[in-house]
């Protein structure tokens, strides 16, 4: 008898172990996969979406994976995309960078029934660094909230955005110029082909990225090549006025060089003479380390000559996103936007009256409303000047353009600063707030967490969850998050003391913001 009971019992663990073993096994239109489970979440990484964009592909949109036999291994991320690596970056990558790196990576509850909501992330860096690999982005506390969460990687600088004379006569169909977009457009793609292998609803996608990441979901929301590609979006510190270069890739605009010259330009400079398809093959031939020709974050800038970024090519890119809010152009899904409070801008200011004089006739007005007069030092306040028209007052303008067409919007301010911190920051930093959406703060500061670090990750991680599983971030034991309306310009702002919606305290200030880029006023009395 005894040994009958026991033939049993290790029957039943055999079948468990083959259930347990089957649910880490999947199969997509390329191939069988295999992830592993941890924690009560299952990771698939490393999975090619589209062909390594490599040879003959280098500059063309993406093109389809190919299949696999037998059952891929899916425990280690892919490479992230060929760049030069940026010291500062506020989420390391964690891989070798190469030209073959359109791979993406999903995390999904290890039990589940139904179809669950897809949150799909699109990582900032400027166009240049960026990848899907660092550990603040790992997908699992989504995952444990009931969500099938998936990031990828798409092509960065020059592999990603280029326009070159050649490639404009060779074409004769396929789309030209924003090669890093495509990728974008062929991931939300391959997750409406795919996801529900993973326990996925492709009908109930939200897109959410932060910096260029965030640009680029204003870009999916105003492309004509995006409908039915997603149900929700969130953009974190993506602006939302004028965000791309208008250098198009036919012909120039406000007397800048056109892509196609630029790109003539980086052939130059690299020794290729003409633009033809001799110069074309030969910069195809160029190793991917003379293609990044060492821009990164730090060093873009002085690329300016030699590298477009974002065009408006006509088909992905039609015009700047910020007209076509205003014209309704757009796809009409619930959004969140938002930015930190000590977010990112530029200057070239030197001083406090060439700072506020294109304020105009309200330089004073203005200079009160920032109270430069008690600021502790002039970089602060050119940061604070230049990140609102930057990032704060665009969020606002997006919130208020949506809102006052029917459409659901909620903004956010995040200004919670980590405790080990904040004797460093005198606010949240650009990209500072991500570790709090992902619920990722321990892999960020490690032992110097605090269980008050822990709380707020947690709050701010359910509402980004709440809003993928209904359209609507507010839930069971958060703080009320009003829908914004114009009237009240009420937004959650992320403090030290946790989220508290308020009327926006710098409405004034924005309101001289947008005076400066919309030439009209809005300044309260």
């Amino acid at each position: 008898m005894r040994g009958i009971i026991t033939a049993v019992i290790l029957s039943q663990a055999l079948a468990l172990t083959g259930i347990a073993g089957a649910q880490n096994i999947v199969t997509i239109n390329t191939g069988k996969l295999k992830g592993s489970t941890h924690a009560g979440v299952t990771a698939f990484k490393g999975i090619p979406y589209a062909a390594p964009p490599v040879g003959k592909l280098r500059w063309r949109p993406p093109q389809p994976a190919a299949k696999w036999k037998g059952v891929r291994d899916a425990t280690h991320y892919g490479h992230d995309c060929m760049q030069l690596l940026f010291p500062g970056d506020a989420a390391p990558e964690r891989t070798k960078p190469s030209e073959n790196c359109l791979y993406l990576n999903v995390w999904t509850p290890a039990h589940h029934t139904g179809k669950l909501p897809v949150m799909v992330w699109i990582y900032g860096g400027g166009w240049v660094n960026g990848g899907s690999s660092p550990a603040v982005y790992n997908g699992k506390h989504f995952a444990q909230n009931g969500i099938v969460f998936v990031s990828f990687n798409y092509r960065l600088g020059r592999f990603g955005f280029f326009a070159f004379p050649a490639l404009t006569k060779a074409s004769k169909t396929h789309m030209l110029g924003n090669y890093g977009y495509m990728d974008q457009i062929a991931a939300l793609k391959w997750v409406q082909k795919n996801i529900a292998a993973f326990g996925g609803n492709p009908h109930d996608v939200t897109v959410f990225g932060q910096s260029a990441g965030g640009f680029s979901v204003h870009m999916l929301l105003t492309s004509p090549l995006t409908k039915g590609l997603f149900e929700r979006a969130i953009i974190e510190s993506g602006g939302g006025r004028k965000l791309l270069n208008s250098t198009g890739v036919t012909v120039g605009m406000h007397g800048r060089p056109s892509g196609q010259q630029l790109g003539v330009n980086f052939a130059r400079s690299m020794g290729i003479e003409g633009d033809g398809p001799a110069a074309l093959r030969k910069l195809r031939a160029l190793p991917a380390k003379d293609i990044v020709d060492g821009m990164n974050m730090a060093s873009m800038a002085a690329a300016n000559s030699t590298y477009p970024g974002p065009m408006i090519d006509g088909k992905v890119v039609t015009a700047q996103p910020e007209t076509l809010y205003e014209e309704g152009k757009y796809h009409h899904v619930p959004v969140i936007i938002g930015a930190t409070n000590m977010d990112i801008g530029f200057s070239g200011a030197k001083n406090k009256q060439q700072l506020f004089a294109k304020f105009g006739a309200n330089a004073k007005t203005a200079e009160k409303a920032y109270d430069a007069a008690s600021a502790p030092n002039f970089f602060l306040l050119r940061m604070k000047v230049a990140a609102d028209a930057m990032m704060v007052e665009p969020a606002r303008f997006v919130a208020q353009t949506l809102s006052s067409q029917g459409d659901p919007a909620w903004e956010f301010r995040f200004g919670y600063v980590a405790h080990s911190m904040r004797s460093k920051w005198p606010g949240a930093p650009h990209a500072s707030e991500i570790p709090y959406v992902f619920d990722t703060v321990k892999a960020k500061y490690g032992a110097a967490t605090t269980a008050h670090d822990e709380k707020v990750a947690e709050e701010a991680n359910a509402y980004w969850a709440n809003f993928a599983k209904t359209g609507n971030p507010n839930g069971p034991g958060l703080p009320h998050w009003p829908e914004y309306k114009s009237s009240k310009d009420v937004l959650m702002d992320f403090t030290e003391n946790g989220p508290i919606a308020k009327r926006d305290p710098w409405e004034i200030r924005l309101n001289l913001t947008e005076q400066t880029i919309k030439g009209h006023s809005k300044i309260s009395k």
